[in-house]
């Protein structure tokens, strides 16, 4: 999959802008990078979208900014040069396509619907195209139904995706990720609230990712050490234990390691419901990996943990 694609896809959410006045452009850029989704698809429905990606691109380099209703060759030559990093389109036109591609211009995500649009999409050598729009032309269910014929191709659907139901999409493993508007509203744009969708952002970003401790663990010495600790906390607090053979736990919530592990004071143990996306997420908030601690299954991490400590704790990332 192109390297842009594969970005989008870690980010997760891909925000739909409508832009009315250029002005407005770089301040949405920056407020989307410090919500957590530093991408955005400039729609091209008004006068002021050439503009609004070109200066995004220029001063904002960290967002990856793309062009949405790209309907004519003309559009999308003012979209690349304006620096669009992606073109993507409501419908399906095979000339536009092939056009881009002559021109080897960066990823085009067509938009597609059913069957025959997958067909053609196919024919294109395309790898990635856009379900538009979602909700209305069959949710999820249509593109389960689709994708168990068209294998090769992969989607973004865009249409109808909201706060509700956008974790039962990226859920299914043939979805890189969904575009949306609802927590770029036009008017909180054209009111330059930006303060409002940075908060927007970091909610759907929260959502999204469902970050949330899982446990503590707490290092000891040896193994009694570890043994009498739990045992304290059942007879306090009956916790039920739980012993494994390199840690005690006292209830799901507490590890009682049998040796000095990472952390001064022990670990704790934060899941998501998508490790890529949170790794992303973490590291473009300004985290570090110590990819040495990474534990993959079927080549992919399923826990990693950050260099630095909280109070004297490690802090690991785990997949739910």
């Amino acid at each position: 999959m192109n390297e842009v694609l594969k970005k989008l896809s870690a980010i997760g959410i891909v925000p739909v802008v409508v832009i009315n006045d250029a002005d407005k452009a770089v301040p949405l850029a920056k407020a989307l990078v410090e919500g957590g989704i530093p991408c955005a698809e400039v729609t091209f429905r008004t006068a002021a979208a050439e503009e609004a990606i070109k200066r995004m691109s220029q001063e904002v380099p960290e967002l990856i900014v793309g062009a949405g209703t790209v309907l004519t060759k003309e559009q999308a030559d003012k979209a690349v040069a304006a620096g669009s990093k992606f073109l993507v389109s409501p419908g399906l036109d095979p000339e536009l396509i092939a056009y881009c591609q002559e021109k080897n211009y960066p990823p085009f995500t067509p938009g597609t619907a059913n069957p025959s649009d997958l067909n053609h999409a196919v024919k294109l050598g395309l790898e990635v195209v856009k379900f538009f729009p979602a909700e209305a032309a069959g949710g999820l269910k249509m593109i389960k139904s689709m994708a168990a014929a068209f294998t090769s191709l992969k989607f973004m659907p865009t249409g109808g995706i909201n706060a509700n139901n956008l974790n039962s999409y990226l859920e299914y493993n043939k979805i890189i990720c969904c575009g949306g508007s609802w927590m770029v509203p036009g008017k909180l744009i054209d009111e330059g609230k930006f303060d409002e969708i940075v908060a927007l952002c970091k909610e759907a970003v929260g959502n999204m990712l469902g970050l949330e401790m899982v446990h503590v663990g707490i290092n000891t010495e040896d193994e009694a050490t570890a043994m009498a600790l739990a045992e304290r906390f059942n007879k306090l607090f009956n916790f039920p234990i739980d012993n494994h053979n390199s840690a005690v736990f006292a209830s799901k919530g507490i590890e009682v390691r049998k040796q000095m592990f990472l952390g001064k004071n022990g670990h704790i143990a934060i899941a998501t419901n998508y490790m890529e996306r949170a790794i992303n997420y973490i590291e473009a908030m300004g985290g570090e990996f110590d990819y040495e601690t990474a534990v993959e299954k079927n080549g992919k991490i399923t826990s990693i943990y950050l260099k630095e400590d909280f109070g004297g704790f490690a802090v690991h990332i785990v997949q739910k």
